[in-house]
């Protein structure tokens, strides 16, 4: 793992691989490495970068609230450090979120878009107060309370049932991450703006993909934000919940393949 100092703090990040740069933005309240099976399968003919927002894996934290202007602003830091211009950006969740604000902020550096397992829409009231709920329960308890109240909605119940390795995988990346920087982001996600009116100003070539058992962002949200996308593409992958990459990884492979051939076509 290599370390960049990128906006006050230090990311991690990994780069592999050569050809059109290909990176990964992690899920909420992940780290980079819930892309393993992405980078194994694409470094032999993209350049593969994968990073751990501030605050999760092996990043230092900031200060003040994880806002997904922050992130975005990270991540542009980030590919300047690499000496990267334009580049293919993947977002799962949070990374999705982060997607959206990166192009708002950065439009010239999207080569394409995929937007996985996330919605354009802010959250409601409700939603705004859970992400502040889930704030305090991580200061006050640790990250292995979040792992115990997220968990049932990450995972898809083909998933429960027949890869339990997959959430003890998902259980430990959350557990292994430090509770001031979930706070940190859970806060930021409460705050961020709607990017439903950025769809339509989309000119990039743009992949949609979510799992059908997905209970946080579900097919039904998908399906309308790809409809808004100029010439967007859906991919809904059978079997997979929340975090389809690690539930369902050949589909996910496949599709994205199947879309990075084309997206120049």
């Amino acid at each position: 793992m290599k370390q960049a100092r990128v906006n006050g703090v230090e990311l991690a990040y990994r780069d592999e691989g050569v050809g059109a740069p290909l990176v990964f933005l992690h899920a909420f309240p992940l780290n980079q490495t819930m892309w393993d099976g992405q980078v194994t399968a694409f470094a032999g003919r993209r350049r593969v970068v994968t990073f751990d927002w501030r605050g999760f894996g092996a990043s230092s934290a900031g200060d003040g609230i994880s806002g997904m202007d922050v992130l975005a602003d990270d991540l542009a830091g980030l590919l300047n450090e690499l000496q990267i211009g334009r580049a293919a950006i993947c977002g799962l969740s949070m990374g999705g979120y982060a997607a959206f604000a990166f192009a708002r902020r950065h439009a010239d550096r999207v080569e394409a878009l995929i937007l996985a397992d996330t919605r354009p829409t802010p959250d409601t009231e409700e939603g705004k107060q859970g992400r502040r709920d889930a704030a305090e329960l991580v200061r006050q308890s640790g990250p292995a309370a979040i792992a115990e109240r997220m968990l049932p909605k990450l995972l898809g119940p083909t998933t429960c049932r027949d890869r339990p390795q997959v959430l003890s995988q998902v259980r430990a990346m959350i557990e292994a991450n430090r509770p001031e920087g979930i706070a940190q982001a859970s806060l930021g996600m409460a705050e961020r703006e709607d990017a439903t009116p950025l769809l339509g100003q989309l000119s990039c070539p743009t992949l949609v993909i979510v799992g059908n058992e997905d209970q946080l962002t579900p097919p039904s949200d998908s399906e309308k934000m790809s409809r808004l996308i100029p010439g967007a593409r859906l991919a809904v992958i059978p079997g997979a919940g929340h975090l389809s990459n690690l539930e369902q990884p050949e589909a996910f492979n496949r599709h994205l393949a199947e879309f990075l051939g084309t997206e120049h076509g």
